[in-house]
């Protein structure tokens, strides 16, 4: 492949404001083309303002410092390449020409800007862009628009689907696929568009370490084989290590370190531990499932048997962690318990009081006894946007106290997910829209936490988080089991928090469990290759 001309992106000691506080203050890199800059840090580090930044998202223009793009610009057709020598138009055939463009500094009606934009794909954290009544291969059309023939979509949508490992479910409803699946489809709608700058914000914070691998890999491959740029954040080490060809360190909002991504991520880890001590012991049963099954139709799938015949019980204070494979019927199973889907057969109860309630019968009487008690952070959850953090945890979920006394409370338990009292101050009164998906996620945590549920089942709770925020969480779990009696289902492929937050793990397979014991036995019955993915899929290396 051609070298290009230098370098494409070249960021000037960028700074940005937000309510009066730094969230990006002198920061300075480059990037080539064919190169990968992963950017590693804390929740609210400034990672995906910066990526928001290169996107030329409106609210992220920089109060100081510059983003300037380097690219072959078409005069002719107005077509935007990577700034390779000599090139030809990829679109008429017309001579290009090398320009240079401060990109904040353009109108925003400059068709320059537009032309910058148009080649820049994005893919954001917990964001499933999908048209869920299409199938996936439907999806695929859609991205690539209208200039190819019939024949080349075609062509170009199967090449897309086989490169993230989706191209078995083309005919597929994208609204059926798991988390996993849906994030690939994502994927291969980004590359649709042919970008020749990728920006991929924390791209498999949520996924099992199986499936980021798939993910890893293929953005790798497309870096590669287009000689496209690109920029990914992640709080795995593991993650950049294996993708980046650069690494940067923010902090706070400023740079820390950049170089070779092993010297930058082992100076990130220095001193995070995820291990907890504190073990109480369990009560009797407060779920218990016997021979629950939930089989649905899907037009092109026929029968899906989401979970299959699968019996468990959960002990009051125990935390379990349930764990497997995207797609493996976890996230289904927890939604039964929490009386959101209905079991298609067996029986799904959680006891209230002496009662044993069945989580199958509709109405006040039936199920509404026992969600009531029943705490559930989604995995793609969501915060009111038009009311401030503090109103997000009081008047908006219905906690009747005294205002001072309600503002106690909340200030307590945004401590306990992980937040410093000086990040407390700063978020209490902000809008969730000026908080990082980091920072959003810990606060529907404590959303979660602040109503005291006696059973609290937790989705994905740590995907996108830094390994020290992961620590807090896991303090903040264990805290709450001990302080106030709460039993937590989790589900998380994160199999360093499991080990060190639960009591007993559930492994599932194609609906059905496979083994249950300690986590520690679980990762000894994957075999040696699954085994090292799913330990390292969450941990600081």
């Amino acid at each position: 492949m051609a070298q290009a001309s230098g370098d494409f992106v070249l960021i000037k000691n960028v700074s940005k404001k937000f309510g009066g506080t730094y969230v990006l203050r002198d920061v300075s890199a480059t990037i080539g083309s064919g190169e990968i800059l992963g950017l590693i840090g804390r929740s609210g580090a400034g990672k995906s303002v910066l990526i928001n930044m290169l996107r030329g998202s409106p609210d992220y223009r920089p109060d100081a410092g510059s983003v300037i793009y380097r690219f072959n610009s078409c005069n002719a057709c107005g077509w935007t390449e990577l700034p390779f020598e000599g090139r030809l138009c990829g679109q008429c055939g017309s001579e290009m020409e090398i320009k240079e463009v401060d990109f904040w500094a353009l109108d925003d009606e400059d068709p320059l800007k537009a032309q910058v934009r148009r080649r820049i794909a994005i893919m954001l954290q917990r964001t499933f862009a999908l048209f869920g009544d299409m199938t996936v291969i439907e999806n695929i059309f859609e991205a690539l628009g209208e200039r190819m023939s019939e024949k080349q979509k075609i062509d170009r949508a199967l090449e897309l689907l086989k490169m993230v490992k989706l191209d078995h479910r083309i005919t597929h409803i994208a609204r059926d696929l798991s988390g996993g699946e849906k994030q690939r489809c994502v994927l291969a709608r980004q590359l649709a568009r042919d970008p020749i700058l990728f920006l991929a914000d924390e791209p498999t914070g949520t996924l099992d370490p199986q499936t980021a691998d798939i993910v890893h890999q293929v953005l790798i491959d497309a870096v590669k084989s287009s000689g496209m740029a690109m920029v990914v954040t992640s709080h795995w080490p593991k993650a950049i290590k294996t993708m980046a060809d650069r690494a940067m360190w923010l902090e706070a909002g400023e740079m820390m370190k950049i170089g070779r991504p092993e010297d930058v991520t082992s100076e990130f880890t220095v001193g995070f531990d995820l291990r907890t001590e504190d073990r109480v012991d369990i009560g009797q049963p407060l779920v218990r499932i016997d021979n629950a099954r939930r089989y649905y139709y899907s037009y092109t799938r026929g029968v899906v048997k989401a979970v299959d015949d699968v019996s468990l019980e959960v002990g009051e204070k125990e935390i379990v962690g349930l764990v497997g494979l995207s797609g493996a019927g976890k996230t289904t199973l927890s939604r039964m318990i929490a009386g959101i889907c209905e079991p298609s057969g067996g029986k799904v109860n959680v006891r209230v009081g002496d009662d044993w309630v069945d989580m199958s019968e509709p109405g006040p009487e039936g199920k509404g006894r026992a969600t009531q008690y029943i705490g559930l952070l989604h995995q793609e959850f969501s915060l009111y946007p038009f009311d401030t953090v503090l109103q997000n945890l009081t008047v908006c979920i219905g906690v009747n106290l005294p205002a001072e006394l309600a503002k106690m409370k909340v200030i307590q338990v945004l401590l306990g997910v992980g937040f410093t009292p000086q990040e407390v101050e700063r978020i209490l009164y902000a809008y969730p829209d000026n908080l990082s998906v980091g920072e959003k996620q810990r606060v529907a945590l404590a959303q979660v936490l602040i109503r005291e549920p006696r059973l609290v089942i937790l989705d994905e709770p740590t995907g996108t988080m830094d390994p020290i925020t992961k620590l807090a969480v896991a303090r903040s779990v264990l805290t709450a089991r001990k302080e106030l009696g709460e039993t937590f289902l989790i589900v998380s492929h994160d199999m360093d928090f499991v080990i060190n937050c639960c009591d007993r793990a559930v492994l599932m397979k194609d609906g059905k469990i496979v083994s249950v014991g300690e986590p520690e036995s679980i990762v000894a019955h994957l075999t040696p290759s699954e085994s090292e993915m799913m330990l390292n899929g969450g941990a600081a290396q």
